[in-house]
């Protein structure tokens, strides 16, 4: 069973008493420390509650037996209520900023490269992943005074494949890959984006990946913009997406066992971003 699974069907005689247990995190997976819990029954009356603790886990014991509502909330947080049917596990609850966050001003801000990353996986032999970066990338984000009016572009070096084995690496960089001699660079064009909530976007790009064209889907998570300590303003941001390779005309592999690859046909793409506001 999967960690945000809901498991609050299930109950546990042996404590004799009711339990609930689960963990606070951000969009993105980041534990909420500051986090409070709260039970309450099916009448609204507070049955039991708890802080979460550092990783944003959370305990709730001595509870009564019978229907229960639990109720997580934080500072700058929209609460996140869960139905509760007997003592279990619910899991991840993921709370959202609340509407304070602000996007960030209207203008031109570039992605540091330094404090930014792009990171890929894909699976080696069906049994585990292999992890790898790309190094070398520009882009910049041209913020109107919606996301409506927003544009991101950015290129990336396909040569800056970095996976930490030499070897590999020259094979990726080859024609069986990236071919980066004839393809020397990866373009991504934002074409729409989508706010879901104030720290949740959806962006909608074109992709040319080895002379390839694709429209792919980023799941995007916004923490925020503010001042940094040398008088410039910076926004981070948080995206991932799952690409085939068969989409880009990336086709080689070599067949260990029957239906087994020797590298997974699908990539899951992490992307850390920090971008500064252009004077």
């Amino acid at each position: 069973m999967s960690a945000g699974e809901s498991t609050s069907s299930l109950t546990d005689t042996s404590r004799g008493r009711g339990w609930v247990r689960g963990a606070a995190v951000t969009s993105d997976g980041w534990p909420v420390p500051f986090a409070v819990v709260t039970v309450i029954d099916a009448a609204g009356a507070q049955i039991g509650g708890t802080s979460v603790g550092g990783d944003g886990t959370f305990l709730v014991e001595d509870l009564p037996e019978g229907p229960a509502t639990v109720i997580t909330s934080a500072v700058g947080h929209t609460p996140a209520a869960r139905p509760l049917a007997g003592s279990g596990d619910i899991g991840r609850v993921v709370l959202t900023r609340s509407g304070a966050l602000s996007l960030p001003a209207p203008g031109r801000w570039d992605i540091d490269p330094v404090h930014s990353r792009i990171a890929a996986s894909a699976f080696h032999l069906g049994i585990t992943k292999v992890h790898g970066r790309l190094r070398s990338f520009t882009g910049a984000i041209e913020m109107g005074a919606d996301l409506a009016g927003t544009r991101v572009h950015a290129a990336i070096d396909p040569a800056s494949v970095d996976t930490d084995d030499d070897t590999r690496d020259a094979h990726l960089r080859a024609g069986d890959f990236l071919d980066v001699v004839a393809f020397p660079r990866i373009d991504f064009t934002s074409t729409v984006i989508t706010g879901h909530t104030p720290d949740h976007w959806t962006m909608s790009g074109d992709l040319v990946l080895k002379g390839v064209r694709n429209t792919v889907d980023l799941d995007v998570v916004y923490h925020g913009a503010g001042p940094d300590l040398w008088g410039g303003e910076r926004a981070g941001f948080y995206a991932t997406t799952q690409l085939s390779r068969d989409d880009f005309d990336i086709r080689w592999n070599q067949s260990v066992i029957a239906g087994i690859f020797a590298v997974g046909r699908t990539l899951r793409i992490e992307i850390d971003i920090e971008a500064v506001r252009a004077a």
